[in-house]
C-alpha cells in the first residue's frame, strides 16, 4: 500500500521524506522487519522500540513511525504524538479496516470474560453465524486455533487476525478486551458493535497502580471505542449487580443499554436457581419472555456469565430459543471449573481463579453446591499460589479468602517468574494469620481434619499430590490459579506444567 494512503486518519506532527512510496508490510519488532517495511517504534513493558530504529533500517525499513527523536537519514520519518494509536490506525488501513466488515463484540471486566466468549460463540453458531473468538485461551475461527500470547493482541496482530477472519467468512467476532489492551491502545482503530462489562475487582495493580486507573482503562471500551465506532446498531451490556456496572455505561447517550443480574431491576435476570456438580438450572427472565434453562456450567458465578450472554444475544436480536440452545450446548470451558474424573469419590476441580475475588466466587460456589447436595460434611482442600512480578497487594487477600472458605489450604508456587517462590509464600501468609489459622507441618499433617489450617509446599507438583493424598470420599480438592495454562514460568523460562495432568497422575498413584 502507498504510504500516503496508509497514513490516512493518523494524527501526525511532522513528516520528512517520500510519502508516495509503496509499503510492503508493517512491523513493531525490529526482528520482523523486511525490505520495504514500515517500522513502528512503540514503548513496551520492558523495551522501548525507539532503541531499535537503526536496526530496523538496516533490515530494510523504508519508513519509520516514532514519537521521539529526529529525522532518520535515508528513510521517510513520521513523527506522531502517540505511536501506539498510529500503529493501530495504519494497521487497520493496511488490512482494509476489517472490523468494519465484521460484527465485533468486546468483553471487559475482571472475571468471566473467557466463559462469556465461549457462551456467545455457542449461541452464534446455533444461530447459523460464523463466529470467531479472540481471548485468553486462544484466537480461533473456522478450523484454526492460534495460542494466545496476550488476551488482547498488539494492534498490528489484531488487525491481521480480524482480516483473516473476514476473509474466511466469519461474520461475528467476540473479543476479550483486557485493561492492558485498552490502556495500550491495541483496539484503538476497531469498530465495535457492542461492549459487555462483567465485573470489577482489584487486579493488575502492578501495572495500573490504582483501582481507579484500572477502572478507567476498562471504561475506555465504552467511553472511547464504542462511542467512536461507526457502526449503526451499537449496544452495551452491563452487570447491574456490580457497584461499577452503572458507572461503566455512563455517557453512552442514545445507545441502548441492557442490564443483567439477580436484582429485580435488571432487564435480564434469573430465579429458581439450583446448582450442583452436574451443572445449574434456573428460570431466565427477559423483557421478551421467560424460559427455563439447564447448563453444564457450575456455580452462581457462571450464572452471571450466562446472563451476560443471554443479554447480548437479545441485543443482537437472536431468538430466545436459539439463545437457550446455545447456552445448553456448551459442555464446559478449558480450565474453568474443570472437573477431573476419578474413582476415589472425591471432587477434583481445576480453575483459573487467580484473584481474591475469583477465588472467593469459586469457593463460595463450591460450598453452596456441597450444601445443596448434602455433602456439607466433606472437606474442601484448596491448592493455590500467587504469580511473581505481579500485583503484590492481592497476596494476603488470596490467603484470607482461601483460609475463610477452605478446611485446608496448601500454599504453593504459581508462576514465580523472577521472584523467590518462598518470598511470595511469605507475603500470602498474613492472610491466614489474620484468621488465626494453624500452620500445619508435614510431620503432623495427618491431624489436619481436626481444625482449619494451612500448609506450605513450594513445589506445585508435590502440593497437588499432597492434596489428593489427603482427600477422602466426598472431599473436594480445588486447584486454583493456572486453569488452562500448560506451563509454569520460573525465572524467565517456561517449563511444561499442567494442573489437570498433574492431578490425573496423582489420582492414578492413589
Amino acid at each position: 500500500m502507498e504510504l500516503k494512503k496508509l497514513l490516512e486518519g493518523v494524527e501526525i506532527r511532522k513528516i520528512t521524506g517520500e510519502v508516495l512510496r509503496e509499503i510492503e508490510g508493517i512491523a513493531y519488532h525490529s526482528d520482523r522487519v523486511e525490505k520495504g517495511f514500515l517500522f513502528a517504534a512503540i514503548r513496551g513493558m520492558e523495551v522501548d522500540g525507539h532503541q531499535f530504529i537503526e536496526k530496523a533500517v538496516e533490515k530494510g525499513a523504508v519508513a519509520v513511525l516514532l514519537e521521539d527523536g529526529q529525522e532518520v537519514p535515508g528513510v521517510t520519518t513520521i513523527l506522531v504524538p502517540n505511536s501506539r494509536k498510529a500503529l493501530a490506525k495504519v494497521s487497520s488501513n493496511f488490512y482494509g479496516d476489517p472490523s468494519s466488515r465484521l460484527r465485533l463484540i468486546g468483553i471487559t471486566g475482571t472475571n468471566g470474560k473467557t466463559t462469556t466468549t465461549y457462551l456467545l460463540e455457542s449461541i452464534l453458531r446455533k444461530a447459523g453465524y460464523g463466529a470467531g473468538v479472540i481471548g485468553t485461551i486462544n484466537y480461533r475461527f473456522g478450523q484454526k486455533a492460534i495460542p494466545a500470547s496476550n488476551t488482547t493482541p498488539e494492534s498490528l496482530d489484531l488487525q491481521k487476525i480480524l482480516w483473516e477472519m473476514a476473509r474466511e467468512g466469519i461474520s461475528h467476532v467476540i473479543m476479550e478486551v483486557s485493561s492492558h489492551g485498552l490502556d495500550l491502545d491495541r483496539v484503538w482503530a476497531c469498530q465495535f458493535d457492542g461492549a459487555i462489562f462483567t465485573n470489577l475487582t482489584a487486579e493488575h495493580l502492578d501495572y495500573h497502580k490504582t483501582l481507579n486507573h484500572y477502572f478507567e482503562s476498562k471504561k475506555k471500551l465504552f467511553s472511547e471505542s464504542l462511542i467512536s465506532s461507526s457502526k449503526s446498531r451499537r449496544f452495551a451490556v452491563t452487570n447491574g449487580d456490580d457497584p461499577k456496572g452503572e458507572e461503566m455505561v455512563q455517557g453512552l447517550k442514545n445507545l441502548p443499554v441492557i442490564r443483567y443480574g439477580l436484582a429485580p431491576s435488571c432487564d435480564v435476570s434469573a430465579d429458581q436457581v439450583v446448582s450442583t456438580f452436574e451443572g445449574l438450572s434456573c428460570r431466565i427472565k427477559t423483557p421478551r419472555g421467560d424460559f427455563h434453562l439447564r447448563s453444564k456450567l457450575i456455580g452462581e458465578f457462571n450464572l452471571y456469565n450466562i446472563l451476560a450472554a443471554v443479554a447480548t444475544g437479545m441485543a443482537m436480536d437472536i431468538p430466545l430459543e436459539t439463545v437457550k440452545e446455545g447456552v445448553e450446548d456448551l459442555k464446559g470451558v478449558s480450565g474453568r471449573f474443570e472437573r477431573i474424573g476419578n474413582r476415589k469419590g472425591i471432587h477434583v476441580i481445576v480453575d483459573y481463579a487467580h484473584t481474591h475475588d475469583a477465588l472467593e466466587r469459586v469457593l463460595k460456589g463450591l460450598r453452596e453446591i456441597l450444601r445443596v447436595s448434602h455433602q456439607g460434611n466433606g472437606k474442601v482442600i484448596t491448592v493455590f499460589g500467587c504469580g511473581g512480578d505481579r500485583d503484590r497487594t492481592k497476596r494476603p487477600l488470596m490467603g484470607r479468602v482461601a483460609g475463610t472458605y477452605s478446611d485446608l489450604s496448601i500454599l504453593t508456587s504459581d508462576n514465580p517468574r523472577t521472584e523467590n517462590p518462598l518470598a511470595i509464600l511469605e507475603e500470602v501468609e498474613p492472610g491466614f494469620r489474620s484468621l488465626s489459622l494453624k500452620e500445619w507441618q508435614q510431620s503432623e499433617i495427618g491431624s489436619w481434619r481436626s481444625g482449619k489450617g494451612y500448609l506450605k509446599i513450594p513445589d506445585r507438583r508435590e502440593a497437588i499430590r499432597m492434596a489428593i493424598r489427603l482427600a477422602q470420599p466426598s472431599d473436594t480438592v480445588l486447584i486454583a490459579g493456572k486453569g488452562h495454562e500448560d506451563y509454569q514460568i520460573i525465572g524467565r523460562q517456561r517449563f511444561p506444567f499442567d494442573d489437570r495432568i498433574e492431578a490425573r497422575k496423582a489420582l492414578e498413584e492413589e
